[in-house]
């Protein structure tokens, strides 16, 4: 990962409340007092300046804590977009991939739970790997299957749905 450059307070203010940041100078097209930053196409609000892009959830703990993230940084409620100090931790990359929502278009509509010929499938990934829970006669016993497992492995981490 790139360094955050330490005078990253010279362009921008944070707001650890809202986790909004904006511009202090204007940028040539950003002026002085817009909210900086802009959404990509994977749902995170990235921040470009000193010819460079950052992400705003690494910027926010730089911000805040005054040091570049030694980890990942997971989003505590999910939304990449909620970028509050309150709303952000350090993860490894197994125990942020613990944190993540479940497919919309999963057909079963449980995190963890796949349709099978002969019933219910639950499976769980963890360090890379696809563990195997067990075959259920419904969907809701396979997701229960599902979260215990979840918290066995992600603790704090582990999301549901």
């Amino acid at each position: 990962m790139k360094a955050i450059p330490t005078d990253v307070s010279d362009f921008l203010e944070y707001r650890p409340e809202t986790g909004d940041f904006f511009w202090l100078k204007s940028q040539g097209g950003p002026k002085k007092g817009d909210m900086a930053g802009s959404i990509s196409s994977n749902g995170y609000r990235y921040i470009s300046f000193d010819r460079r892009r950052f992400l705003a959830h690494r910027l926010a703990w730089f911000c805040s804590h005054g040091r570049d993230p030694e980890a990942s940084i997971d989003h505590i409620n999910g939304n990449k977009l909620d970028n509050r100090i309150c709303n952000l931790r350090l993860a490894s990359q197994t125990q942020n991939l613990g944190n993540q929502r479940g497919r919309r278009n999963n057909p079963a509509g449980y995190k963890g739970v796949t349709k099978v010929k002969w019933g219910w499938m639950a499976r769980i990934q963890f360090q890379g790997r696809q563990i195997y829970l067990g075959l259920f006669s419904s969907a809701q016993a396979a997701h229960a299957a599902y979260c215990r497992a979840a918290v066995e492995l992600f603790g704090e981490f582990a999301r549901a749905a």
